[in-house]
């Protein structure tokens, strides 16, 4: 059996920090704010600085990275294969889109590697990797109730507003029951480890994911039940017990984010076509 404790999660830490002492209404506003300004940027510069600030922010945070390193591994996975599918479906779509082609190597006539073709796929890679550490940020310092209170106040109805408030305080409760019937199907002699077979690691997964799946859906029914008795839904408003005032640090925020929001545009409208190339 595997002593190894799973010590990663996907929730709300308190930590003290200046960002979590900010209301949930302006770290909301502030992930949608800094999601939109990547989306609509293929400037290489810029996305290379929103990584670097929510870097930064992340570790203002002081979440410690063992909690969220299988993250960053399975992130870093994805961006990866992403990138890698990419160019072999479209190898040239990066001289497509900037209008230039500069041939590095070749590996087969199909298969050229330009120096498009790098910028194209490195401005793709770091826009995914520019908004994965504000995501964490925002999981980890955000209260669920608290969210979900930000939510109304932008007039999201709060039966919407609870329910994602209540699948962000189920996201531990998973991670836990996974544990538990890990450490459960490991001492019946379950293997998922790299000796044995990959199609019994797949069939041994799956006596672990079958009665996470049930106890989830238990757990369901008994919220929707204790949730129906207490007459949730009835009314039309309802107050929040974590709800947190705006203080002068979100109005700093708020205004930090307006003057960056005008260069940040203007900076894209400078650009001669959708990416910004160098050479």
């Amino acid at each position: 059996m595997d002593k190894s404790k799973i010590t990663f999660g996907l929730s709300y830490i308190e930590t003290g920090s200046p960002l979590h002492r900010l209301s949930g209404f302006t770290k909301l506003v502030l992930f949608l704010w800094w999601i939109t300004l990547i989306l609509t940027t293929f400037d290489l510069r810029v996305l290379t600085g929103f990584f670097i600030v929510g870097i930064v922010l992340l570790s203002l945070a002081q979440i410690p990275f063992k909690v969220y390193r299988p993250f960053v591994f399975f992130m870093v996975y994805i961006v990866t294969l992403n990138t890698l599918f990419i160019y072999l479906f479209a190898p040239l779509q990066g001289p497509e889109f900037i209008g230039s082609h500069t041939e590095l190597f070749i590996f087969t006539k199909r298969y050229v590697v330009t120096l498009e073709t790098l910028v194209y796929l490195a401005v793709i890679a770091v826009k995914f990797l520019a908004i994965f550490p504000m995501a964490l940020l925002f999981v980890f310092s955000t209260h669920p109730t608290e969210f979900a209170a930000s939510l109304n106040k932008i007039k999201v109805p709060y039966p919407i507003a609870y329910a994602v408030s209540l699948t962000l305080r189920y996201l531990p409760e998973i991670t836990k029951d996974f544990v538990n019937i890990l450490h459960a199907q490991q001492a019946r002699g379950v293997d998922i480890s790299r000796n044995v077979s990959l199609r019994k690691r797949i069939r041994n997964i799956a006596s672990i994911l079958f009665p996470l799946i049930l106890s989830s859906l238990e757990k369901a029914d008994v919220i929707t039940n204790a949730m129906t008795l207490r007459g949730f839904g009835k009314g039309h408003s309802r107050t929040w017990y974590n709800a947190r005032p705006m203080a002068i640090g979100d109005w700093v925020v708020l205004a930090a984010m307006a003057v960056w929001t005008v260069p940040h545009f203007i900076i894209r409208a400078s650009i001669d076509g959708l990416f910004w190339y160098p050479f």
